[in-house]
């Protein structure tokens, strides 16, 4: 049976699924409002309820969120029997702290992404996260 948590106050199961490596899908709206499904890298930071996916600015899910700033979005993330869906609203930046911070969590759980000179960051404050973990 899924769970609701609250972002800000995850339990040890939640943090372990989500700093493991595992690929999510990140769906956000279209101007013409279908929806747009792509796989994604995300990181959680709890002290914030804050998700973070880093994609370059001409990236459909980069063009989504900056024409509808706080737009509401959600991450799925799935292992077998465990998942978890991430729920917020979501703003796009390209500001240099903000990406740094973003590219060192993101090498932190996954991988050193390529260098790009277009990198942004989608900041996700979360408001609910669903799921098995």
């Amino acid at each position: 049976m899924a769970q609701t948590f609250d972002p800000a106050s995850p339990s040890e199961e939640l943090l372990t699924f989500l700093t493991e490596r595992h690929l999510a899908t990140l769906t956000t709206v279209n101007a013409d409002g279908d929806l747009q499904v792509t796989p994604v890298g995300v990181t959680y930071e709890p002290e914030r309820s804050l998700a973070r996916v880093i994609t370059w600015a001409t990236s459909r899910k980069a063009l989504n969120v900056a024409e509808t700033p706080g737009q509401r979005v959600a991450v799925c993330q799935i292992d077998g029997g465990r998942w978890l869906t991430l729920y917020g609203t979501a703003t796009v930046t390209g500001e240099a702290p903000a990406v740094q911070e973003a590219v060192e969590r993101y090498a932190a759980r996954y991988r050193q992404p390529k260098e790009r000179d277009d990198r942004v960051v989608i900041e996700i404050k979360l408001q609910r996260i669903i799921g098995r973990a």
